[in-house]
């Protein structure tokens, strides 16, 4: 069970904005690239990626699914993981955001770990100046690694770790595989066997793209797969404990119920005894299956 449930409204949003994310990194296979995408679609999808995230964020404050405890963790995350960010740099592929995006995903759920990748790659740009066509793109590969973990099944708890650990490095090569689809198509070269070439069936254009794939940054990929792999084994169990811990403390969704106030006395109940009112001393309730002292 996930810590903070996405309401209907927010699931909506979250499909539209993973769907816009889907479109943004598969339309090479779709349609040719022209003067539109190259100029003014990383702009646009950043906009629309920014106004979804909000939609998400505000649907789920309006239904009640993220509260203010739950806004705070997410403050919270995103500065962690901005934090962590330089720590890597991505030298050799080494990533250190990505395992925390992992754990959280699984935890609060998916529609957090949706958000939760967007605000940390915002937050990791504007820390360290990477702000440029290509964070849009990167904020959306984040928000796909936070979202897939949050809609893993259950797991015994002795698998748990192990499969996140697997799924922890299959998300380091998913993430390398959508970010080379934001400069592969304008990277055009009619003489390589490995570039983009508008007008090939879809079939020749995905063989392509996955022989520059592996050509390019498969090795890049791996480091952060191994990264992510490590430590998600390492620390995964303290940080799953802890990010279970603080969402009990926290009580993302907790359960209210309001009564009207019955009488001083008591209201009589079926079998004739009386419940007790809301300002009756609990001492002078009578133990269940017992009699009130004479």
């Amino acid at each position: 069970m996930t810590a903070v449930r996405i309401p209907g409204r927010a699931r909506v949003v979250v499909a539209l904005a993973a769907f816009i994310g889907l479109v943004a990194f598969t339309w090479p296979f779709v349609v040719a690239p022209g003067k539109f995408g190259s100029s003014y679609a990383p702009p646009l999808i950043f906009g629309a990626l920014m106004l979804l995230v909000l939609a998400v964020v505000v649907a789920e404050i309006s239904a009640g699914g993220i509260d203010a405890k739950a806004l705070a963790m997410l403050g919270v995350l995103s500065a962690v993981n901005a934090g962590l960010r330089p720590l890597g740099a991505g030298t050799a592929g080494v990533e250190t955001v990505f395992f925390v995006l992992v754990l959280a995903g699984r935890v609060f759920g998916p529609g957090f770990g949706f958000t939760l990748g967007c605000t940390s790659l915002f937050a990791s740009a504007l820390l360290t100046g990477g702000v440029g066509p290509w964070m849009p793109y990167q904020m959306f590969g984040c928000a796909f690694v936070g979202l897939l973990a949050g809609l893993l099944p259950p797991l015994r708890r002795r698998w748990e770790v192990p499969v996140l650990a697997l799924y922890g490095a299959f998300s380091g090569y998913l993430f390398g595989f959508l970010l080379n689809l934001s400069f592969w198509p304008f990277s055009t070269d009619p003489n390589s066997s490995i570039a983009y070439l508008p007008g090939l069936p879809f079939t020749e254009q995905w063989h392509r793209y996955l022989l520059f794939d592996v050509a390019t940054s498969l090795g890049w990929d791996t480091g952060r797969a191994v990264t992510t792999f490590v430590a998600v084994l390492v620390v995964g169990p303290a940080v799953l404990t802890v990010f279970r811990r603080a969402a009990r403390r926290a009580n993302f969704e907790p359960t209210v119920r309001f009564e009207e106030p019955s009488e001083e006395s008591g209201t009589p109940a079926a079998d004739g005894s009386r419940s007790r009112s809301a300002d009756t001393p609990v001492e002078s309730v009578a133990p269940t299956g017992g009699l009130p002292p004479g």
